[in-house]
């Protein structure tokens, strides 16, 4: 008997695990920072060239899109070094049981999302 299998897959019916979130997150945020090299070396060259460019990259970070984005930047940077950890962990076969992983996987997103909060408000 043959089954009806779905010629299409609906992904946004697929219900992933917390590790797989973390992981595609990892991802992510890799390729975020990654896209935002340019910028922020720009950013850099500009802000250490002379004192008129500097100015104008504080009165560019004083922008409230800017500021988004550079917290965007802090998370990408905080949840895949967080997420980078925890699979040095379970590469080396530390944390590999489902209840360890799920609760590492939770780990990481508190500790990254909460660090990120914590910094942005100081640096806001």
């Amino acid at each position: 008997m043959q089954k009806a299998r779905p010629k299409h897959l609906a992904l946004w019916q697929i219900r992933l695990p917390l590790p797989g979130i973390v992981s595609i997150l990892h991802r992510v945020s890799g390729a975020l920072m990654f896209a935002a090299i340019p910028f922020m070396l720009y950013a850099l060259e500009g802000s250490l060239s002379s004192a008129e460019r500097f100015e104008a990259f504080k009165a560019c970070i004083a922008h409230p899109l800017v500021k988004l984005f550079l917290l965007a930047v802090l998370w990408a940077y905080l949840h895949h070094a967080c997420a980078g950890f925890r699979f040095l962990l379970l590469d080396i076969h530390k944390g590999t049981d489902l209840p360890t992983a799920r609760l590492s996987a939770k780990l990481v997103l508190a500790v990254s999302l909460t660090l990120t909060v914590i910094i942005g408000v100081l640096t806001w």
